[in-house]
């Protein structure tokens, strides 16, 4: 028969290495699967650049194969997300967790409305610096 005692232990060791094992393959496996996508869509822009004479063409297909757009960051929506999760961390620590908790959904409500702020002092699209440009010249 076997201890209780030896069984929880050895439970206990066993849910610990595989929570080790687990911080180690998600963060790899990620790394792994980037490089894997970034070498093939290298390999592509390659073989189709030995194909084409043009230089200015083989400019524009690698913008089209950039999956990222060049937009710029929307400080007052991102700052709006980041404020309305500051206050349900705030709220949360209100009716049940604490004062810890609090006082960390009130920095980031902080920090919220602090990118709010930034988003209308530091206009970023073109048309908003197109206005405050004519704003300015009047």
């Amino acid at each position: 028969m076997i201890d209780l005692d030896v069984a929880i232990e050895s439970s206990s060791a066993l849910i610990l290495i595989l929570g080790v094992l687990v911080a180690i393959i998600i963060p790899v496996s990620v790394f792994i699967r980037q490089y894997l996508v970034s070498k093939d869509k290298n390999k592509t822009i390659l073989e189709i650049s030995k194909n084409i004479d043009n230089p200015s063409k083989v400019a524009d297909l690698i913008d089209m194969l950039d999956e990222r757009k060049k937009e710029p960051i929307d400080y007052r929506r991102t700052g709006v997300i980041t404020l309305f999760t500051g206050m349900g961390l705030f709220l949360f620590g209100l009716f049940f967790l604490g004062s810890v908790l609090k006082g960390v959904g009130a920095l980031i409500a902080t920090i919220g409305l602090g990118q709010i702020v930034a988003g209308y002092l530091y206009p970023n699209t073109s048309e908003e610096l197109t206005n405050a440009v004519e704003k300015f010249e009047k």
